[in-house]
């Protein structure tokens, strides 16, 4: 089903557009399924009360422009157990999947009781509590 909220000028699909993520979810060929083990890899690294960025993930794996394609990672991480996907925000410090999560507070939740305080859905130690792979998993 599309809903028409869904198209902008020119018929372009949103992002939130269902029918396109039901159909790109049964189209991933293996790299994209490998991607997103290597994302969930990071991911399992992010220490507990420490946040990262999808972007800052993508970066680490040389994948710089590829932000987007992490939270797809994340959107699908419910699959697998362990996944601390509540650890993952966007580059200022939104809580911009909360959407996935089981209710509109879970991921605030989580994160609060790790200890980071969020404030209109945004991390407010950010730049603190940031938690960068590139320079955490620098070999």
């Amino acid at each position: 089903m599309v809903f028409s909220s869904s198209l902008l000028a020119g018929g372009v699909r949103r992002k939130d557009d269902k029918e396109f993520y039901l159909s790109a979810m049964t189209e991933y060929s293996n790299d994209t399924v490998d991607f997103f083990e290597q994302v969930y890899q990071v991911c399992e690294l992010i220490p507990e009360g420490r946040v990262t960025s999808y972007g800052a993930i993508a970066k680490y794996l040389g994948a710089a422009r590829s932000s987007r394609m992490v939270g797809w990672a994340m959107n699908g991480s419910h699959r697998r157990k362990g996944v601390p996907a509540h650890r993952v925000v966007n580059r200022i410090g939104a809580l911009t999947g909360k959407g996935h999560f089981g209710s509109p507070t879970a991921m605030q939740e989580l994160l609060e009781q790790e200890g980071i305080k969020v404030e209109n859905d945004q991390v407010t130690e950010f730049k603190k509590l940031f938690w960068d792979p590139s320079v955490e998993l620098a070999l």
